[in-house]
């Protein structure tokens, strides 16, 4: 199975194997959801026979520095459990210090073999660790969680977790918003990550995260106007904002969904070949604030047909990892569905994205922009 990469290494991952996508419209209705500026404190789920926690924080604290004029930046930064012996990641909870600029924050592992190539990426800015639009900008890497306000730490059943050999390193990649605070000044970050770990034996099954995405191509409300109410216009913002090779993802999901051109419209939907055996064992959603409904279907209309994803009603501070009632088993050559429904209705609504210019939606890094993304919890072979 292969690895799940963030950004624009996730999708260069993840399309190859989409084959076909379609467009489709639904009315709006009210909205549910609106970026929590507080989260829930943590719970702290008991130990299970054989777990310890393990609790690592950022080395220095960090001030979100958007560039271009942006509101948004992401930043990757290295954490070392300073393993002695093979662990399995069973379960992870990420605090944020400051709430109000957290927008989410991505947990990946590092291999041993790539934690030189890591650490040499690291050395070239001297602030804790460094801007990341798009890629965590390293070789391989496993996502294994991600945070968004008030999401807890959820726990699979059985004996499995993420593998860790000794020298592996946690690399977080965690989005800054000051889009709740006007673009100014917000203060410093220094969160921390508590990790589950546990021997595990030889019968241990080691979990990966598998993508599926789909494009987005969501035109301005009937009622809004403006210049980046123009298509070419909100792309050129987007590359403009995050670089040309974050600010293309759009692109090249069109391309790789076999669009000829964009089609317009607030539901997109991707269709992708299962390469290999796999068993899925959880699911979660990730969009931004626009998003209204996300799902991935498992050989849709045939008599096999499973839903391995289904949040019908998207709320951006609840997007918990949903454990399935029993694991699901694929085989090469099953079809996977994934279905994204968003709504410019919405910016109209929630305080975060009101005062905004109106903007035809694509794939991009930042709370206003938007994304299509499901993530599979799965072991590889049958």
């Amino acid at each position: 199975m292969k690895r799940l990469l963030t950004g624009a290494a996730l999708v260069a991952l993840a399309l190859p194997l989409i084959t076909a996508c379609s467009s489709t419209e639904e009315p709006a209705t009210a909205p549910t959801h609106q970026h929590a500026s507080s989260a829930a404190a943590p719970r702290v789920l008991p130990l299970r026979p054989g777990e310890h926690f393990q609790e690592v924080k950022y080395a220095k604290p960090i001030t979100p520095a958007p560039p271009e004029g942006g509101l948004d930046e992401y930043r990757c930064v290295i954490l070392d459990p300073k393993l002695t012996k093979p662990q399995f990641l069973t379960g992870v909870q990420f605090t944020p210090q400051n709430v109000p600029i957290a927008h989410h924050a991505i947990t990946n592992v590092i291999a041993p073999e790539h934690a030189a190539e890591v650490r040499a990426r690291d050395a070239k800015t001297p602030e804790e660790g460094w801007t990341c639009f798009g890629s965590v900008g390293v070789g391989e890497s496993t996502w294994v969680d991600n945070w968004t306000p008030n999401v807890q730490e959820t726990l699979l059943e059985g004996n499995l977790g993420f593998s860790l050999a000794p020298g592996s390193l946690i690399l977080m990649e965690t989005h800054y918003s000051l889009l709740g605070t006007g673009g100014k000044p917000a203060g410093t970050d220094q969160s921390t990550v508590r990790l589950r770990l546990t021997d595990g034996n030889a019968d241990t099954i080691k979990l990966d995260s598998v993508a599926q995405v789909a494009p987005i191509e969501l035109p301005c409300a009937t009622e809004e106007s403006g210049p980046l109410c123009d298509r070419a216009a909100a792309v050129a913002n987007v590359k403009k904002r995050f670089g040309v090779a974050a600010g293309s993802m759009e692109e090249n999901l069109l391309k790789m969904c076999g669009y000829a051109k964009p089609k317009p419209g607030t539901t997109q939907q991707c269709d992708t070949p299962v390469p290999g055996p796999m068993t899925v064992y959880a699911a979660r959603g990730h969009m931004h604030l626009l998003g209204r409904a996300i799902k991935v279907e498992l050989n849709p209309g045939k008599p096999d047909a499973e839903m391995l994803l289904d949040v019908p009603d998207f709320n951006f501070d609840d997007q918990a990892l949903q454990v399935l009632a029993q694991p699901i088993k694929l085989k090469a050559g099953d079809l996977l569905r994934t279905t994204c429904t968003h709504d410019a209705a919405l910016r109209r609504q929630l305080p975060q994205l009101k005062t905004l210019p109106p903007r035809y939606v694509v794939w991009g890094e930042g709370t206003a922009d938007e994304m299509c993304l499901g993530i599979l919890t799965a072991s590889s072979g049958s």
